[in-house]
């Protein structure tokens, strides 16, 4: 269902899913009072082929440094936060199928010590020709193990500048969607998907989509064996004024037992 800008970070093949120009903008406000961010611009070459560039970040307030002897803290403080930059392209091959590919520069940095690397996102979209069903497969952060770089000191007085590599937090996902009503004042869309991450077990997302005359939304998910979320709601207006179309969307998920996350995008058609 990632048919607009949006589909930078879900689904890079979905980029070729519109035909005008689109900047988005989202904020969350993440677990453990950490902020992520998203800004996404997508320009269209051609009917067919579509770029699109891409700035991730995570991050949170500083921290106390923490020791043995000091478990309240030592006076100082340090930072973490993630920063990434993509490139994406996508390219409409037939009126049913498309594809595209994100590769995306990401730094990790905690205190002194910083990880680098490159990943790689393949995404596919495919309409089935069967009244509005179609499908998605993606493979997100796909890449070489990395290992940070830096030293700290520990406790002890010992040095540490190696550690061990791992691999990137990759993962497939397979998506499938149709509308059960679509008229012109209301449509119905429901999705579900699988996820298969490199590091955890597999879980299931259902969810669902009432639109009335392609200008209020409201929406509704619920997840399969995870560990916290489970339910997420939110809604949406899309309006237009005289050089430039907006939409604007909340969405909330409940967790379990750490707090709800909240999430708002604009997206602007240009």
């Amino acid at each position: 269902v990632a048919n607009d800008a949006s589909a930078l970070y879900w689904n890079p093949a979905g980029i070729t899913q519109f035909q005008d120009n689109q900047l988005v903008v989202s904020h969350t406000e993440w677990l453990v009072e950490t902020k992520h961010q998203f800004l996404g611009f997508v320009y269209h070459l051609s009917a067919e082929d579509a770029v699109g560039i891409s700035v991730t970040s995570l991050h949170m307030d500083d921290m106390k440094v923490t020791t043995e002897v000091q478990p309240l803290g030592n006076g100082q403080y340090f930072r973490f936060g993630d920063l990434a930059l993509g490139l994406s392209y996508g390219r409409r091959m037939t009126t049913q199928f498309s594809f595209g590919a994100t590769i995306r520069y990401f730094e990790e940095t905690m205190d002194v010590l910083k990880m680098r690397g490159i990943v790689a996102d393949l995404g596919t979209y495919y309409w089935t020709g069967l009244g509005s069903s179609r499908f998605s497969a993606v493979v997100s952060n796909f890449g070489n193990l990395v290992s940070p770089a830096g030293t700290v000191n520990s406790y002890g007085g010992q040095s540490i500048s190696q550690f061990q590599e791992f691999s990137p937090p990759t993962m497939f996902k397979f998506g499938f969607a149709f509308e059960p009503i679509q008229e012109e004042t209301n449509s119905l869309t429901i999705a579900l998907q699988l996820n298969h991450p490199n590091d955890n077990s597999e879980n299931l997302s259902f969810g669902a989509e009432y639109a009335w005359s392609k200008t209020f939304f409201a929406r509704g998910g619920y997840k399969l064996n995870v560990d916290e979320q489970t339910f997420s709601f939110g809604a949406g207006v899309a309006t237009s004024l005289d050089v430039i179309s907006f939409s604007v969307d909340y969405g909330y998920s409940v967790f379990s037992r750490l707090d709800g996350v909240h999430r708002i995008t604009v997206l602007l058609k240009i």
